[in-house]
């Protein structure tokens, strides 16, 4: 692949000046939630010259709102909103993991439909797709749908359902053909949740949150043309979704740099920052960002120029997973003390440095377990023999956390 650093620099510069011309004051330093950005007036206009500018799902195609970049020129974009402090606005799953499967697999009606709902924030996606028994084993799901006339009745579990709480669209997998084999028979089926069958239950973590949920579905309604790629073809399409689930994350830097520079200003504020020991972790987290930052737009690249990353994402993932982790500790040792209280509340609540600390310890189990990763870094990058230990079939796609 060729890189034209000329045209990277003009893209640069194009969302420099953007930012400049059509900052809303107000938004800067906001930061996005599990349920999206405040619902302020300064944020809805700075929303709207989001989707003017085409600078949310920018990814996408031009004809769907877009501005057809590519991953490595999507990092770029995220890097300049960072440094100028304002939010580059996410539409969550939705953006990131259902629209591929659209654009790919979804015929043109389901396109012109679907796609608005998700750039303007219409429709806010969880991810149906791991249940009691089928997490690393995908296939092995039980959700059944029953085609009924021209809609499609869905009854199941789900479970670690990100968002959900949060969301009126499931993306969902479920089995419409039971006598198929395994991996076929599955269909991938856009689901509304309000009022239509869903019981939502939130998992309390050890952080305080509950992002995780199980999801019981109880005869819930689609229609059929809200079937992504046909009937029993949905592991076909579930195969695009993952894959751009495991080239996530291409961005993360962007926050593990507002983590560092928070505990910067903590160190500044509780007189550490002279400290010799404190100084030489905050330089091994700020280098460790940037290799981090480095290694995904390696990803990126790949991603570009077409090709599927492989072991690749495996070091990645190890990489973030396991600094995330470290991070979290230092932290908490930096903040000292009042990393150790809780803010009065009448939930269960942790402060920012516990939260960090809390928050990271499940990073190496979600997306693929540490121990995964390396066995498929040493199989297929290093090319030593299968662990004879390993109970499941690392070669499918592996859903995690939703």
């Amino acid at each position: 692949m060729t890189v034209d650093l000329a045209l990277d620099e003009q893209l640069r510069q194009e969302v420099r000046s953007w930012i400049t011309d059509n900052a809303v004051a107000e938004v800067k330093h906001v930061r996005q939630g599990p349920r999206g950005t405040e619902r302020s007036e300064a944020m809805t206009e700075w929303e709207r010259r989001l989707i003017e500018g085409r600078w949310i799902c920018s990814h996408w195609p031009e004809e769907y709102g877009g501005r057809g970049l590519d991953s490595f020129q999507n990092g770029i974009v995220s890097d300049e909103f960072s440094r100028a402090g304002f939010p580059r606005v996410s539409r969550g799953m939705g953006e990131s993991l259902v629209s591929p499967a659209i654009i790919v697999h979804g015929d043109p009606d389901q396109k012109r439909y679907f796609l608005p709902r998700i750039l303007d924030g219409t429709d806010r996606y969880c991810q149906g797709f791991s249940e009691p028994g089928a997490g690393s084993d995908l296939a092995g799901l039980q959700t059944r749908g029953v085609v009924d006339g021209e809609e499609v009745i869905i009854t199941g579990q789900k479970v670690w359902t990100s968002g959900a709480q949060f969301a009126n669209m499931m993306f969902c997998l479920c089995r419409t053909d039971p006598e198929a084999p395994k991996h076929r028979g599955i269909s991938y089926v856009l689901v509304p949740m309000p009022e239509n069958g869903f019981d939502v239950r939130p998992l309390r973590q050890m952080t305080g949150g509950a992002g995780f949920n199980e999801v019981f579905i109880d005869a819930a309604r689609a229609p059929l043309f809200n079937v992504i790629g046909g009937l029993h073809n949905g592991w076909r399409v579930a195969n695009t979704t993952l894959g751009n689930e495991r080239r996530g994350g291409g961005t993360r830097h962007v926050g593990f740099l507002h983590n560092w520079q928070r505990v910067v200003d903590k160190a500044r504020e509780n007189g550490k920052i002279d400290d010799p020991n404190v100084r030489q972790q905050l330089a091994w987290a700020y280098t460790k960002v940037q290799i981090i930052r480095y290694q995904a737009e390696r990803m990126n690249a790949l991603a570009a120029a077409g090709l599927e990353p492989g072991p690749e994402a495996s070091v990645g993932k190890m990489l973030w997973s396991e600094y995330a982790r470290r991070f979290g500790e230092m932290a908490m040792d930096i903040a000292g003390m009042e990393s150790l209280v809780r803010p009065e509340h009448e939930d269960y609540r942790q402060n920012e440095w516990m939260g960090m600390f809390l928050g990271s310890r499940s990073g190496t189990i979600w997306g693929g377990t540490a121990e995964v990763q390396r066995n498929i870094v040493g199989e297929r990058a290093l090319g030593l023999p299968k662990d004879p230990s390993a109970e499941n079939d690392r070669s499918q796609p592996f859903s995690p956390n939703r």
